[in-house]
Parts: structure tokens; C-alpha cells; sequence
């Protein structure tokens, strides 16, 4: 029997995530499909009881719900709560619904991707403290990248992050602005910069030490204007797209036990984001 996939969300008509795993099931021999539901917050109960009972087996979960599905899941795994979100959801054999979050496993893969190593960058500074912070930290952690320093406009939110994290630390952003130079890698996780609607900068990257790998996990537009900057002060930047793609394809691994072809991907999608 065909099996089927899905991304639920609201709004969900945007999401890149059908075409890619379409591509993927067809490159690899898979008779299954993936398909886009639209799911309002407060039908959510209901739309995962459906898709459970129409025989989905499963399914990618984006904003607004990807803290409120937990109480629906059978089990969720450490990634996840520490997160406090779920972005993936597998049909297990006996029904059950297992939940976990691949962001933050997606974003390391992206990094090394571009030949950065725990051993090689050095000092890290995440920017933000909100779920998709916290999932990256912790994957860092996990692959051994660190020490981990955390900045947010609201401190006591930064230093909650920080209780699961050992070893990490907390500065203010004027603090993290004052001694920016020293930090090798930086992981911009906030939403400042998205489709030119939050025009700005967290940070201001001009002080950058030459070669600093400066991540921004948006990937629309492909380049903010703190990865811009960056690039422009000598740094070395990435933007979201192989975090979105890697997240993805650590799913469909779930899923299938096959870990897709990446980098042809990674290039079709900042092709057609870069042709809009």
C-alpha cells in the first residue's frame, strides 16, 4: 500500500517541505507522497486524531503548533522537550505517536557541511533564546561544539536556557556587542531579518574577528542583513536553508531509514528562493 506524508501548519501554503520530500521519495524509489494540511490552532486535536486515523504515516509539524501538538503524542524524546516543540511525527508499528525535533541536529549538519568542526571555531554565541535557540544549543552541546555563551534582549530568558545547558553562560547584548570579536562562530536564531518584515540587526557584526563562521537560520531572504554585513566584515556565513534541508532529511531518515541526497537540495531551494 502507496504510504503518505504530510506538513501541517497555518499557515502551511509556503512550506518548500512537499516539493523536497516528493523529490526525495522519487529519487530513492519510494511509492509515497507528501502533501501540505492546512491545520487552524484550534482544530489540532482533531486534525492529528485524523491523520492517525486516515493511515498518515507521518508527518512534519511547523508554526504555529509545534509546542501545542505534545500533549498528542504517545512519546517524545529529550530533544524535543528540551525544546519544548516538536517538528516531526512518526506512526509508530503498534499506533502510537512518537514526537521529535530535528532542527537543532539539522543546523549541526549544516555547519559541518561547511568543514566547521567542534575543535575549530572555538568560542560560541547564540542569539536568541527562544525554542529554536534552545534546540541548537543543545545539539551543539551534544556534538561537542562550546563553550556556549547565550544573548537575549531578555536576560532571565537566556539564563532559564542556560539551567540545561552545563557549562554555557549569559551575557547581555551590550556585553555580547562589546566583546564580539572573540566569539568564532555565531548562530543568529531570532526572527530579525525574515522576509525584509523585521528589517535590522540583532547584533552589529562589523567588529567580527576575520573568518568568523556567522549563521542565520532564516533562509527567506537567503541573505539578511546581519549575514550581509558579516560577509562584508570578513566573515564566513550560512544561511537557514541547510538547517530546513538537513532538518528534513533527518525526517525522511526517520521515516524511511534513508538519508537523501542534501546537497543537490540545498541547491535547488537557494535557487528558487533566489529567483523570487
Amino acid at each position: 500500500m502507496k504510504k503518505w506524508y504530510a506538513v501541517i501548519g497555518d499557515p502551511i501554503e509556503q512550506s518548500k517541505s512537499p516539493m523536497m520530500h516528493d523529490i526525495w521519495f522519487q529519487e530513492n524509489g519510494i511509492d509515497a507522497s507528501y502533501i501540505p494540511v492546512h491545520v487552524e490552532s484550534n482544530h489540532l486535536e482533531d486534525a492529528v486524531a485524523s491523520l492517525k486515523r486516515l493511515g498518515c504515516s507521518g508527518w512534519n509539524v511547523t508554526v504555529p503548533h509545534k509546542s501545542a501538538i505534545i500533549p498528542f503524542m504517545d512519546h517524545v524524546d529529550e530533544e524535543a522537550r528540551r525544546m519544548n516543540a516538536v517538528n516531526t511525527v512518526k506512526v509508530l508499528d503498534d499506533g502510537t505517536l512518537f514526537g521529535t525535533n530535528t532542527d537543532g541536529r539539522g543546523f549541526v549538519k549544516s555547519l559541518q557541511e561547511i568543514g566547521a568542526t567542534y575543535d575549530g571555531v572555538g568560542d560560541l554565541l547564540v542569539v536568541g533564546a527562544g525554542g529554536a535557540a534552545a534546540g541548537i544549543s543543545f545539539a551543539l552541546a551534544s556534538a561537542g561544539f562550546g563553550p556556549i555563551t547565550i544573548t537575549n534582549r531578555t536576560i532571565e530568558k537566556a539564563e532559564r536556557m542556560t539551567e540545561s545547558l552545563p557549562g554555557s553562560s549569559v551575557l547581555s547584548s551590550d556585553e555580547a556587542q562589546a566583546t564580539i570579536e572573540k566569539f568564532g562562530l555565531i548562530v543568529q536564531t531570532t526572527s530579525v531579518g525574515m522576509n525584509f518584515a523585521h528589517n535590522g540587526m540583532p547584533l552589529d557584526p562589523a567588529r567580527i574577528s576575520d573568518g568568523t563562521i556567522v549563521a542565520d537560520i532564516i533562509y527567506n531572504p537567503l541573505e539578511t542583513e546581519f549575514l550581509r554585513h558579516a560577509r562584508e566584515a570578513g566573515g564566513k556565513t550560512i544561511n537557514g536553508v541547510g538547517m530546513f534541508v538537513h532538518q528534513g532529511a533527518l525526517a525522511f531518515e526517520l521515516w524511511t531509514g534513508i538519508y537523501p541526497d542534501t546537497k543537490k537540495m540545498n541547491e535547488l531551494i537557494s535557487n528558487e528562493l533566489g529567483g523570487k
